[in-house]
């Protein structure tokens, strides 16, 4: 038996095995691009497997080496990978640009950072293993878009041929002409290794003459103002300053090029992932950096918390209670790992839990509450009473005692509201019943809220909550 079918027997013993049967022919015959920066929702999808369970395939794939995960950037318009990383640790720039699109974007967790998993060398090497050496169209393909932008797998090189005028391998420190005719419309000259572009405006009567013009790149390249041209015969000097290979390459953006990158799948965020609670129990406190402040829009924050757990202690005793406690805890822990959640910390009796949408939370609220439910009548008391509140909106996700945490007003408003919840009650707020996938939910199981506005401690407005019958 060898080393890889060896890893892919231990797999099965901490993953689905349906998924790692798939996965190792995937490992065995796929072609090389399909082991590169693979999107575990996307393999999910076609598989029609579980999506929590694919994810955590992968991260125990990960873990056992199979796979070298990537924290990478990606451009919310037009998809390209401005920066990867083999940690979200290194994730450190306040602002990344994309030169395609002429824009710069605050990183955020929720849409900006994919994680994507390669095919480790140990395992198998792939092309991409040296991205200098694939051919233009595959370096676009592989290295340039993120797992997010659906390329056809049948036809890929006719539509790039469509767009792309003339691309080049140009190595470091050589010099290259070009010398082709312009069409009518917008040229990018795009060059995406050291990620500089320029942009050019081709309108008005053809030239008669020969226009000409000269890039040099390197990593200190600067866009400059979008420069016009005239549609006709062009000579474009390149000089490659930077101590890599570049690929030079002229795009017409016309419609087979738009139409191409706006075909889009979704794909694994940061956000998800760090509410996964595999990935939190495998990796605990190596994920973010003490002095890094990452941004998420939004996140769903669950609080629970046991009432009357003090009266439990002095009743049934110290061990008897913690034994009690430690069950429900168990019984928490697996519901929130199997909506999509993940346990942040318990704090006496108390669980702090996120999820990346609201509806997941609520459903796991509503199992939460059937659970303890059946839990008490198994035991002939109704002793252990759980409490529970939801809040969703935008925070920061920090290293905070050797944990990765989150901090901000969102969590705050979400503790607050449990605490005003009484013995098995649901309370939520209006952002997660604002919520379509949540609405809808309560609508299906004709669940009718009950509203009433409260004011929390340290929070300025008063704001509405919802009662979950």
């Amino acid at each position: 038996m060898t080393e890889t079918q060896t890893l892919f027997g231990v797999l099965r013993h901490s993953a689905q095995p349906d998924i790692v049967d798939t996965i190792e022919r995937l490992v065995l015959e796929a072609p090389d691009r399909k082991l590169n920066r693979m999107n575990a929702l996307a393999f999910a999808t076609e598989g029609g497997f579980d999506e929590e369970q694919t994810i955590n395939a992968f991260l125990h794939g990960s873990r056992l080496g199979l796979f070298e995960m990537s924290w990478n950037i990606v451009c919310p318009s037009c998809g390209g990978v401005l920066d990867a990383n083999t940690s979200l640790k290194t994730v450190q720039s306040e602002t990344y640009r994309c030169v395609m699109c002429a824009a710069g974007y605050e990183p955020t967790l929720d849409d900006m950072v994919e994680v994507t998993f390669t095919i480790s060398p140990r395992v198998r090497r792939i092309e991409a293993h040296n991205p200098h050496d694939l051919s233009p169209r595959e370096y676009f393909r592989q290295i340039y878009w993120g797992s997010g932008v659906n390329l056809p797998e049948d036809g890929y090189e006719e539509k790039f041929d469509q767009f792309v005028l003339e691309a080049l391998e140009l190595p470091s420190g050589e010099k290259a002409v070009v010398s082709l005719q312009l069409p009518a419309g917008f040229v990018i000259i795009f060059e995406p290794v050291t990620h500089a572009a320029q942009f050019i405006e081709v309108q008005g009567e053809a030239s008669r003459e020969r226009q000409a013009l000269s890039f040099v790149f390197d990593r200190m390249y600067q866009h400059t103002d979008t420069m016009e041209l005239k549609p006709g015969s062009v000579r474009i000097s390149l000089e490659n300053h930077s101590v890599a290979r570049t690929l030079p390459s002229i795009v017409v953006a016309n419609e087979v090029f738009h139409t191409l990158i706006g075909q889009r799948r979704p794909f694994l965020t940061a956000k998800q992932l760090l509410s996964n609670q595999t990935f939190r129990d495998i990796y605990r406190t190596d994920t973010i950096d003490i002095n890094q402040r990452l941004k998420i829009t939004s996140l769903t924050f669950l609080f629970t918390d046991l009432r009357g757990s003090t009266a439990l202690y002095e009743r049934v005793g110290d061990l008897a209670a913690f034994d009690l406690v430690r069950a429900h805890f168990s019984i928490l822990h697996e519901i929130v790992g199997a909506e999509a959640g993940a346990v942040v910390k318990t704090i006496g009796d108390a669980v702090m839990a996120t999820f990346p949408t609201p509806d997941r939370a609520l459903v796991a609220a509503m199992r939460m509450r059937e659970a303890m439910s059946s839990f008490n009548k198994e035991r002939g008391n109704d002793d252990l009473l759980l409490k529970i509140g939801i809040h969703e909106g935008p925070c920061i996700a920090v290293s905070l005692n050797e944990r990765q945490d989150y901090f901000g007003q969102t969590v705050n408003i979400a503790s607050r509201v449990q605490h005003l919840a009484t013995s098995s009650e649901i309370f939520a707020t209006s952002s997660v019943l604002n919520n379509a996938p949540a609405a809808e939910l309560l609508t299906t199981r004709g669940l009718k809220p009950q509203s009433h506005q409260v004011a929390l401690r340290g929070i300025t407005d008063a704001i509405d909550i919802f009662a979950i019958p």
